[in-house]
C-alpha cells in the first residue's frame, strides 16, 4: 500500500536542446588532376570517408559541437577529388542528467549537423565537375561505441566549461 497526500505527482522536467548557431569553420575541396580527372570512368572511384566529432563546453549548458568529414574518391590510381569540412553547432542543452550529458552531446549534436555537412559536400563534389556525393547517414551512437572502446575502458574526460 503506498502512501500519498492525494497532491499531483512531481514533474519531471524534459531534456532540451537547442541550436543557437551553426557554421562551418573550415572547408576545402580539391580535383588536383583536373580536367584529366573529369573524363568518363571506365570503374566506379573508390571513396573513402573519415568522420570525427569533437565537442568542447562554453558555458554550463551551452557546448560547440564539431563535426569533421575528410573524404577521396579515387580511380586507377589518381585522386578524382578530395574534400576536408569542419562543421560546428553551438547547443544549448538544458535538464539533462550529468551522467547522460557526455553521450547526448556526443550523439544527438552531430546528429542534427549532418544533414547540412552531408548538403555541403554533396553540393561542393557537384561543383567540381563530378555526380554529387551522398554520404550515406551515420550511426553516431556506433561511433561514440567506438571512440569509447579505443579510449581502452577510460572514461571520457567530463564536459565541463574551463
Amino acid at each position: 500500500m503506498s502512501m500519498t497526500n492525494g497532491g499531483p505527482e512531481p514533474q519531471v522536467a524534459m531534456p532540451q536542446v537547442g541550436v543557437l548557431a551553426q557554421y562551418m569553420k573550415d572547408f576545402s575541396f580539391e580535383n588536383p588532376h583536373a580536367p584529366r580527372s573529369l573524363a568518363p570512368a571506365t570503374q566506379q572511384p573508390s571513396i573513402n570517408i573519415q568522420i570525427n566529432v569533437d565537442a568542447a563546453p562554453m558555458t554550463e549548458t551551452d557546448f560547440e559541437v564539431t563535426l569533421r568529414l575528410e573524404g577521396k574518391a579515387e580511380s586507377q590510381g589518381m585522386v578524382l577529388y578530395s574534400f576536408e569540412l569542419v562543421f560546428s553547432g553551438v547547443f544549448r542543452i538544458v535538464n539533462v542528467p550529468a551522467d547522460s550529458l557526455q553521450p547526448f552531446v556526443m550523439i544527438e549534436c552531430p546528429r542534427l549537423l549532418f544533414p547540412f555537412a552531408r548538403e555541403i559536400i554533396s553540393t561542393a563534389v557537384r561543383n567540381g565537375g563530378f555526380p554529387p556525393l551522398l554520404l550515406n547517414p551515420i550511426d553516431f551512437v556506433e561511433l561514440y561505441r567506438q571512440r569509447l572502446a579505443a579510449s581502452q575502458g577510460q572514461a571520457p574526460a567530463p564536459l565541463t566549461p574551463s
